[in-house]
């Protein structure tokens, strides 16, 4: 057994021991070891409650009011020095953490486009001002919207596999975007005023002008009474906006399966001594409007593909199509 006097000693004592330990808490460590000693789960306050079994029941009450005050005074120190000690933390957090403002910032690059998508952008908003709406088609076509819509018979080379990536029997990588024309002919009733832009592949050996990989936009506009003088008309709006005012155009014969009569289009500089080819264009087959059900009586229109890298090597003065797959931020950041 334990008197209620011999208590209030060690009580005495603990608030003596504790407040000859309060100078040295300003350091964490010290502040810890206080907490430890003198509030933990084995330190010396919870120690006396387990010494209330041992006094006298009548005793007890004021045994319980005695340790609670001390760990009450014990605790509200630990919790003062506590909050001294992490606003400290903070100050010096700030101070190690703070900004010279007067420190030159950080520059920052910003990416730019690609040529080919300043230039393709450009000609699609130039032909959208003319009203054509943009129309885009799965790259992995089959034979009929590739071929057999597009009256290219089965004995055409272009349909041998030296010249078209075969994905199986029946399907391939697109080497046009002319399907797309085919697949909104059939959902769509005359007028038809579209642009086709997108990836084309084609068997081609890679060198300064070729690449297996390439970009297309073809244009087509069906209705009611089109002639070619309506695409000779639409070609010079283009060209002056592309190129600028004083190119010439020339027409010059050729052949396509799904247009007739076709044309090779070609410009001159002003000044310049030479003309360039610059696309393919023609008026629609009428075996072609067949194919999508129109009334090839009463439809024509007409349609050209052009490719937008030899746009953006006219544009740019690039001699070498490769560069354009070459991943030389060097050469991209020219065109920023």
């Amino acid at each position: 057994m334990i008197a209620l006097p011999e208590l209030q000693q060690q009580i005495d004592q603990i608030r003596r021991d504790l407040e000859q330990r309060l100078p040295t808490l300003s350091e964490h460590d010290a502040l810890e070891a206080f907490r430890v000693e003198f509030v933990g789960r084995k330190g010396r306050i919870t120690g006396l409650f387990k010494l209330m079994g041992q006094l006298a029941p009548e005793a007890r009450g004021e045994a319980g009011r005695l340790i609670n005050e001390i760990k009450d005074y014990a605790t509200g120190c630990f919790d003062e020095h506590d909050q001294a000690d992490r606003a400290q933390l903070r100050q010096r957090q700030l101070s190690s953490d703070r900004i010279d403002l007067s420190l030159p910032g950080k520059h920052q690059a910003l990416g730019c486009l690609h040529p080919m998508t300043l230039v393709q952008r450009e000609i699609e908003s130039i032909f959208m001002k003319m009203g054509f709406d943009v129309a885009t088609g799965p790259e992995i076509e089959t034979e009929y919207y590739n071929f057999e819509a597009l009256n290219i018979p089965a004995d055409h080379p272009a349909r041998a596999d030296w010249d078209t990536f075969y994905i199986g029997d029946s399907h391939l990588l697109r080497p046009h975007t002319s399907p797309v024309q085919i697949r909104v002919m059939e959902q769509t009733t005359p007028p038809v005023r579209i642009i086709c832009p997108g990836r084309c592949y084609r068997r081609d050996t890679q060198d300064a002008t070729h690449s297996p990989v390439f970009h297309q936009i073809e244009l087509l506009w069906i209705e009611e009474g089109l002639s070619l003088a309506n695409l000779k008309y639409v070609l010079e709006i283009f060209t002056q906006e592309f190129f600028g005012e004083g190119y010439e155009m020339l027409f010059s014969g050729d052949f396509f399966p799904f247009t007739e009569p076709s044309v090779q289009v070609h410009i001159k500089a002003p000044g310049a001594a030479n003309w360039m080819e610059i696309m393919g264009a023609g008026m629609v087959d009428p075996a072609v409007l067949t194919n999508v059900g129109y009334d090839a009586e009463k439809y024509t229109g007409f349609a050209f593909g052009l490719g937008i890298e030899r746009m953006a090597m006219l544009r740019y003065g690039i001699e070498d199509i490769r560069s354009f797959l070459a991943n030389d931020l060097r050469f991209i950041k020219q065109f920023s």
